[in-house]
């Protein structure tokens, strides 16, 4: 690593998103690891992670479409209250209007696992899956995004502001979506991915 000029990337701070110590029911995995879908909007993937600012931690919601791995939905705060976790919900249906029917899958955190979250998968047709307790790998696409985000664009960053955090995510995520090929999609983006499956529709 010296004689080519490398320097190793440090770990950042680390905060616990996950709290699966709850009292609330906590529904079966469906999904099971069935990583590969066979049209937009049938499965979709939900996760949050966080970003640490001189201001304080900033709190990242994500739901992915498992079919191209687009984000289609996110949504940022100072916490990480299930509302955090249903406002990206509500982008992704704004932006997508999925049919009845569609999986969500996540962990089984207690944003996802709360009353709340779950009225608005009802209220959305949803049916809700979730991985099994401490298993990061039944959930690894959505877990990927946020490694990519994080390797990709954050760490070599220093955040004054959540602000600035997040014009920095945005940022990111329409690069991921629009520009960032893919190994597992032929290494095609993600929209280029899911134009070439409505094109084949038509």
């Amino acid at each position: 690593m010296a004689k080519l000029g490398l320097q190793p990337r440090h770990p950042k701070r680390f905060k616990v998103t996950t709290d699966s110590n709850h009292g609330e029911s906590v529904s079966p995995n469906r999904l099971g690891r069935q990583f590969d879908v066979a049209a937009p909007n049938t499965v979709w993937t939900a996760d949050i992670t966080y970003v640490w600012t001189l201001e304080g931690w900033l709190y990242v919601a994500i739901v992915v479409d498992l079919f191209s791995r687009q984000v289609v939905g996110w949504a940022m705060a100072g916490h990480m209250r299930a509302s955090l976790c249903a406002q990206a919900l509500q982008m992704a249906c704004w932006r997508r209007k999925p049919a009845a029917g569609l999986l969500h899958h996540s962990d089984r955190g207690s944003q996802y696992a709360s009353a709340e979250y779950r009225e608005h998968l009802k209220s959305m047709g949803m049916q809700q899956s979730m991985s099994r307790k401490g298993n990061c790998w039944d959930n690894s696409p959505t877990e990927r995004v946020f490694r990519s985000l994080k390797h990709e664009q954050l760490n070599d960053e220093k955040l004054a502001t959540r602000d600035q955090a997040k014009l920095s995510i945005i940022d990111y995520l329409a690069f991921y979506n629009g520009r960032r090929s893919h190994s597992k999609l032929g290494y095609r983006t993600p929209l280029e991915f899911e134009q070439e499956f409505y094109s084949k529709a038509a």
